[in-house]
């Protein structure tokens, strides 16, 4: 019994072990090459003879590179969180925070627009037909092209902030949420349903009793995705709103001055943030599915 836990816990780390070493070599590589050529110039005007050594140094140490080393991106991300307190706007966990706070207001306006609308698409067929349709064709419109304009036109109408971001993000993940909630809604048992019918159960009791248990593992899964998307969309609304606080900000800024290291570092934090939600999500899906007694 011991050797197979560990065979299977071997089984899934080399996997990763693997993957995570081939990127590692193919990204110190790509920054050998791409930072190589201003690593040279460097050497040059520095008038003094050079090796493979001085070269490989150079390129991997550069305070602007092309592309910065995984070790430059740690090191930034420590201090950054470490350095400041946590209210300051140098802190990425603090352009963290703001995010998170656009994205999970946005994925709980989606969560209730995405349940509204499957809940009517499921009980009134004219919906699916008319309705069903152009929840579809509303996610072939760029989010780049749409969240300036909803940006200029919330803000003629007094709403800036935290609102404009939060309705973008809406509009991202309101999609998988009603997709996935059709789905779940309708995955109840046909015998269960007939049972309720003989029971004279009326549309609210079983949608609450039946069709919402049954529908939860979909939902779950709805808005893992959805979290993810969510935070994409809050860091696409910060780049227009022209805030002070984001990692959408944190991104403009580096990209101005050309600070690449802080652009990587405030990637790998968005990453980071959207990992994190997604564990948030699962462990309430683990204790409300349980209690539930979905299956």
């Amino acid at each position: 019994m011991t050797t197979r836990v560990g065979v299977t816990v071997g089984e899934r780390l080399l996997p990763l072990g693997v993957t995570l070493l081939a990127v590692l070599v193919l990204w110190y590589a790509g920054t050998l090459w791409l930072n190589g050529p201003q690593a040279a110039e460097m050497l040059n005007r520095a008038g003094t003879d050079w090796g493979a050594m001085d070269f490989a140094r150079r390129a991997f140490t550069m305070p602007r590179p092309l592309l910065p080393t995984p070790d430059q991106i740690l090191v930034e991300l420590h201090k950054s969180v470490t350095g400041y307190p946590l209210t300051n706007v140098r802190n990425l966990l603090y352009h963290a925070g703001v995010t998170a706070g656009a994205a999970l207001t946005g994925l709980g306006l989606g969560v209730l627009l995405g349940i509204v609308l499957a809940a009517g698409i499921v009980h009134v067929k004219v919906l699916e037909h008319s309705l069903l349709p152009w929840v579809i064709a509303s996610q072939t419109i760029p989010i780049l092209a749409i969240a300036p304009m909803v940006v200029v036109i919330l803000g003629n109408a007094g709403l800036t902030g935290l609102m404009p971001k939060a309705l973008i993000c809406m509009y991202l993940c309101f999609f998988p949420i009603t997709v996935g909630m059709v789905k779940g809604l309708r995955a109840a048992d046909p015998l269960w349903l007939d049972l309720m019918r003989t029971y004279s159960a009326g549309a609210a009791t079983t949608f609450w009793k039946l069709r919402t248990p049954a529908s939860l593992p979909y939902l779950f899964a709805s808005l893992k995705v959805s979290v993810a998307i969510s935070v994409v969309g809050a860091i696409v609304a910060e780049l227009p709103t022209g805030g002070q606080a984001g990692i959408g900000t944190r991104l403009l800024s580096g990209s101005y001055y050309g600070q690449t290291i802080q652009i990587w570092s405030a990637l790998v934090m968005a990453a980071l943030l959207s990992m994190a939600l997604i564990g948030v999500v699962r462990v309430a899906e683990t204790v409300v599915v349980r209690q539930a007694g979905a299956r």
